[in-house]
């Protein structure tokens, strides 16, 4: 009989390998080589692979057999003592294989052992308009939201009254089946029952078997101040209940700013657009503009260019992360006069004139523009 390979050597890991390095190695492995991931003339080859690496990881992940191993060798280790189901060192294997059939055959651990399986509940998710005002100082809500109760018809039994559900008889009321694959037994969600344990043979005509019935419940909701758009504030155990006891999902609600009429909001900044009649802007003075907490002042100087920007520190929005709150940005709009009378024509027709006889000093940058322009045409 040909010699056994070093354990070690088996899952190529070295000596001071540590349990989760061992763990590692004997998951990718047993993933290459399973059986029904290798068919034809691989298989046989591979199905030895398997074994080898599987016997490698009994008795590498047992720390008493471990020891025996790394001081004796094959020869300290007693093959009668290798993992089985009731097995001494089974536990480790059964958690590696645990970790590694879902890998395999895509299923998780779902439910609880030797019983139903048990499902989270569904998370919900509400969107919720507020105004600018109401971001910045934060508000208390109240919102309406689905919410699940037991059916006043069947008593949560979900049979129609005078009748009872039965134990589902493909998996005995436990809710998961057992499925062989391979050199593994799977445990999967039962298809009969999906997972519930119980055949309702007549369902209750109120919630069709479900023994609930979904209504409306009120919840209060705490907006905090600074709050911007997309962001969600989290509800825990607000959601969906879970079925056969599992954990309720959670309420995310998803805040929507309303269009202001004044601002708009940048991070914690805010910018408004105040139009400024063309001698307002000439000669300059002081304006009035608003904030969020009232009137204010700007001084504009004289000949104030259409787009000039104002900044008045701190009458932004203090944001949910922030020590401090923004800034509000002031943009000009020069308004050209319209509907003008003939008085009025005249007037400016004058002004316009007399504008010109001083040149580029009244308009510096139209006569900018007008050099470039010669400049551009005679090249």
């Amino acid at each position: 009989m040909a010699s056994k390979r070093d354990y070690y050597e088996v899952l190529g890991v070295p000596k001071n390998a540590t349990d989760d390095e061992i763990k590692k190695a004997y998951r990718k492995l047993a993933m290459k080589h399973h059986p029904d991931r290798n068919q034809g003339e691989a298989a046989k080859e591979a199905e030895a692979k398997f074994k080898e690496a599987k016997e490698a990881y009994e008795m590498l992940s047992d720390a008493d057999k471990r020891a025996a191993y790394d001081q004796f060798g094959h020869a300290g280790v007693d093959p009668n003592m290798r993992g089985g189901p009731g097995a001494e060192g089974f536990g480790g294997f059964a958690e590696a294989f645990g970790d590694i059939f879902g890998d395999i055959f895509g299923q998780g651990r779902g439910g609880r052992p030797g019983g139903r399986q048990v499902f989270r509940g569904s998370d919900l998710s509400y969107a919720m308009e507020v105004t600018l005002e109401e971001a910045s100082t934060g508000k208390d809500a109240q919102i309406r939201i689905p919410t699940w109760e037991s059916c006043d018809v069947c008593h949560g039994n979900g049979a129609r009254p005078g009748t009872q559900a039965k134990t589902c008889s493909t998996c005995h009321g436990q809710g998961v089946v057992q499925m062989r694959q391979g050199f593994f037994s799977v445990q999967q969600t039962c298809p009969q029952c999906r997972g519930t344990g119980r055949i309702i043979p007549e369902p209750c005509p109120n919630c069709h078997g479900q023994g609930r019935v979904k209504k409306q419940k009120t919840l209060e909701v705490k907006i905090p101040a600074g709050i911007d758009d997309g962001m969600r504030i989290r509800s825990a155990g607000n959601g969906e209940p879970g079925m056969n006891g599992g954990p309720p999902g959670d309420l995310y609600i998803e805040i929507r700013l309303k269009k202001h009429d004044i601002f708009e909001r940048d991070g914690d900044d805010l910018h408004c657009v105040v139009p400024v009649s063309v001698t307002s802007a000439a000669l300059g003075g002081e304006i009035e503009v608003p904030t969020l907490s009232g009137k204010a002042a700007i001084d504009i100087p004289e000949g104030t260019q259409h787009g000039k920007q104002f900044r008045l520190r701190g009458k932004g929005i203090k944001g949910v992360r922030s020590s401090y709150p923004g800034d509000l940005y002031c943009h000009i709009s020069v308004e050209v006069p319209v509907k003008l009378s003939e008085y009025q024509r005249k007037l400016l027709k004058d002004l316009d004139e007399s504008l010109k006889k001083g040149g580029s000093k009244h308009t510096p940058g139209e006569g900018g523009w007008a050099d470039k322009l010669k400049g551009f045409f005679s090249a």
